[in-house]
């Protein structure tokens, strides 16, 4: 009966914290999405839309740590309900910040929801690490990731829905400003009251909350774990915040239909990380095979449903998302050897997408999605691992304090497509794949306290 009640209860966590994982994905790629349109109904350039990126990602250095700090004191579900109630201030004050237009409160009210994310996500990784067994923890991680990709392939098809449909810019800037509101309302209230319901629950405790926090910086995998965060953020955040200017500019699409590309750049890494929550946990093999078929059945209705029932591109994503699993299958099941062999293969489609052109670029550049799908459950398990639960929310805290990169390298890209051209920015996120294969192959398995190598 004992396992029976501490099974629920394990349940219960991991589907509180599900939702948690849904709701900001959805934030954050809403936000990233968000820089096309505001490019145009702001008149900015580049690198003045990417700045939208800057203040979301911002809050994570600023507020990670203090964020660890208040979890030990006041524990995970007042944290996270204290992030819901960010959230949805933050959704509010974007409705006046449309209605002006002004784009300085845009960024305020950017900063002041990204805040509540950043309540949200560093609350949420170490809970589900540490709520179960720490051999499926990167298993766990990349089923809640999965859930938190479903959001963000939403994301960026409400935008071409909500925002973009129908419209021809610059003619119809004002039209796009005023449909931007609505999206915000309905988040703040959707937020709040997720709020209320985790308030009137029970959730399982973890032993960590009530323990005297523990420096994490004498441990060197956790800190390059923190760097490889860095760049992987910047990396997918960048690729992400370009693509939908770049099929404009480059391919000569509308924003429309280059939206719902952005939609399966994200829509890949929801199904790469559905492969990832059943080929790193202790099924048997046969499983996992017969697993993938659902997986890739959702690729093909989402490819095709955001791009209003192509089955044509659903088919092209489905045999693309058939590829990533075949190549998962290098990792074995081994968080890092996957790693590395998923950074590879994106460094390799980025280098791609600035060399080519037409349907080869455009679908380099979306493939990416699929690549990117196990590295932050991946780099984030291997950065905390033989911690105790007493130093797991220090090392979220610095690790989410590193998302960092979110705010550094879109900006970058940004300023490299406005004077080199969209397809230069992209060597910028290759470079950075670089490391995280290096962090995957030999990073990750530095265990030596730092303190003992300098006697």
């Amino acid at each position: 009966m004992a396992n029976s009640n501490n099974s629920n209860q394990v349940f219960l966590g991991i589907s509180v914290f599900g939702a948690i994982f849904f709701i900001f994905g959805f934030a954050t790629t809403f936000i990233v999405t968000l820089s096309a349109p505001v490019k145009e109904i702001f008149s900015l350039s580049e690198f003045e839309a990417q700045l939208l990126s800057s203040a979301f990602f911002i809050a994570y250095p600023l507020m990670s740590i203090p964020t660890g700090r208040l979890i030990d004191r006041i524990g995970y579900k007042w944290t996270v309900i204290a992030g819901l109630i960010l959230m949805s201030l933050g959704s509010f004050i974007y409705v006046p910040a449309a209605n002006l237009p002004s784009f300085p409160v845009f960024l305020i009210a950017t900063f002041v929801l990204a805040t509540g994310v950043v309540f949200l996500q560093v609350a949420a990784n170490p809970y589900v690490t540490a709520i179960g067994s720490p051999e499926t923890a990167s298993s766990r991680l990349n089923f809640t990731q999965a859930l938190n990709s479903i959001a963000t392939m939403i994301a960026p098809w409400l935008i071409s829905v909500a925002i973009f449909r129908g419209l021809q810019f610059p003619a119809d800037v004002e039209i796009a400003a005023g449909r931007v509101p609505m999206p915000f309302i309905t988040m703040g209230i959707i937020v709040l009251v997720v709020a209320i319901i985790i308030f009137t629950i029970k959730l399982p405790t973890l032993k960590s909350e009530q323990k005297e926090k523990k420096s994490i910086f004498k441990y060197p995998h956790v800190v390059l774990g923190g760097v490889a965060i860095f760049l992987y953020v910047g990396a997918e955040v960048g690729n992400a915040g370009l693509i939908v200017n770049y099929l404009k500019q480059n391919l000569g699409m509308q924003a429309e239909m280059a939206s719902t590309y952005a939609a399966i750049y994200w829509g890949g890494a929801m199904v790469g990380r559905f492969f990832g929550s059943f080929m790193f946990s202790e099924m048997k093999a046969i499983r996992k095979y017969m697993y993938a078929l659902p997986v890739l059945a959702l690729a093909l209705v989402s490819g095709a449903f955001v791009t209003e029932w192509s089955w044509n591109i659903g088919l092209v994503f489905m045999g693309i998302a058939a590829i990533n699993f075949i190549i998962m299958q290098f990792g074995r099941g081994n968080a890092a050897r996957t790693l590395a062999t998923f950074a590879l293969v994106a460094a390799l489609l980025d280098i791609t997408t600035t060399f080519t052109t037409g349907s080869v670029a455009l679908w380099t550049i979306i493939s990416i999605g699929l690549f990117n799908s196990i590295m932050f459950p991946n780099i984030f398990s291997l950065a905390v691992k033989d911690l105790d639960n007493a130093e797991l929310s220090g090392a979220s805290g610095l690790i989410n304090a590193l998302i960092l990169g979110g705010a550094i390298l879109p900006p970058l890209m940004g300023g490299i497509a406005d004077t080199a051209g969209y397809t230069y920015a992209f060597l910028v996120p290759a470079v950075s794949y670089i490391f995280i294969f290096y962090y995957a192959i030999s990073g990750s398995k530095i265990r030596r306290k730092i303190e003992s190598t300098l006697k």
